[in-house]
């Protein structure tokens, strides 16, 4: 599995260049590391973390940043099995998180506090998918 924890240069200004004024939803799939990894330069360098509990420490420090941004967890599911895609994709945590405008997430990933609390989603994840989407309407039907 290809490692994807930050986004690239392209990845982001392409995100950047959508409409900012509307609500966005934003698809988190991601596999941990079986231990964190953290720069030797963090206090939990060397730590017997797993990546379970580095992004245990994400959760807790971005919880009051997106509450703040009216952002929230929409929708929580846990991996079973791959149906239609790469069998070597699985999943450890899977949300989606809805911001009020792709301007809060902005705000968001460019928050001093968000900057500290990052370092714990970094040391955590092997790799991950982040894909903005808009809201639309459920229904009936797949179409």
């Amino acid at each position: 599995m290809s490692q994807f924890i930050d986004p690239e240069r392209a990845q982001f200004e392409a995100f950047k260049a959508l409409d900012r004024d509307q609500p966005i939803e934003m698809l988190n799939l991601v596999k941990f590391r079986q231990k964190a990894a953290y720069p030797a330069e963090h206090a939990l360098a060397g730590a017997d973390l797993t990546g379970a509990q580095a992004y245990a420490n994400y959760g807790r420090d971005t919880g009051p940043i997106i509450a703040r941004l009216g952002a929230s967890i929409v929708w929580r599911g846990s991996w079973q099995t791959t149906l239609i895609g790469p069998a070597d994709e699985v999943w450890d945590e899977m949300f989606i998180a809805r911001y009020p405008t792709a301007h809060a997430f902005l705000e968001m990933v460019t928050d001093p506090d968000y900057h500290k609390a990052v370092v714990h989603r970094q040391a955590a994840v092997e790799t991950s998918r982040l894909i903005r989407t808009s809201p639309a309407d459920g229904g009936a039907t797949f179409g």
